[in-house]
């Protein structure tokens, strides 16, 4: 089921994800539903957050973006990228490594609006997969900033906070505009 995405404005998103204990059914049909989400908005990437959840998981899926490549490796050995996606990340820690790399980034919870990040080229991972398995990867390019990205929401942090203060100070009538109409929408739902 496709579910509603939260917006910027919304205070869920501001929110530290609580760990994951038993992946019971109720967290099987999140992810589902998650992944399906994030299919239907064209995302790479979606932390339970943007869902109006406030937990330790994200779902990713960097298939069919070639013209920014991903890599994968798997206890030191490089590894199939499609045998792995979509990629579910449970209560994951991450050390991000490699060199500083500034790129473009947009994100399903502020639609339209994109900016400059800089973020580390690689990043090695440890997370639980939705079986419940835990394991450990290492992962660059889109890849490793999806993987940043979506572990930034998880602790509440939103892309805007990394944005150089220029750049988010001349988005600001945009960002204003997005963060009202998100709580206006909540006033009126209550």
């Amino acid at each position: 089921m496709v579910l509603p995405l939260t917006f910027y404005g919304n205070p869920v998103l501001r929110k530290k994800g609580v760990p994951i204990g038993d992946i019971t059914p109720s967290i099987r049909k999140l992810i589902a539903d998650m992944i399906e989400t994030m299919e239907a908005s064209r995302g790479v990437g979606l932390a339970a957050q943007q869902v109006g959840e406030a937990l330790q998981l994200t779902v990713l899926d960097v298939r069919g973006v070639k013209d920014r490549p991903s890599t994968l490796s798997v206890n030191g050995k490089e590894a199939d990228l499609e045998e792995h996606m979509p990629m579910v990340l449970i209560n994951p820690e991450i050390q991000p490594t490699g060199d500083k790399v500034v790129a473009s980034e947009g994100c399903l919870s502020f639609p339209e609006i994109f900016g400059e990040i800089e973020r580390r080229s690689e990043v090695d991972v440890t997370a639980t997969n939705a079986k419940g398995k835990r394991w450990t990867f290492r992962c660059g390019g889109l890849l490793a900033r999806a993987v940043q990205h979506e572990f930034d929401h998880l602790q509440g942090i939103l892309f805007i906070d990394r944005m150089e203060r220029e750049v988010k100070a001349e988005m600001k009538p945009e960002l204003d505009e997005l963060q009202e109409k998100t709580k206006a929408e909540l006033k009126k739902a209550k």
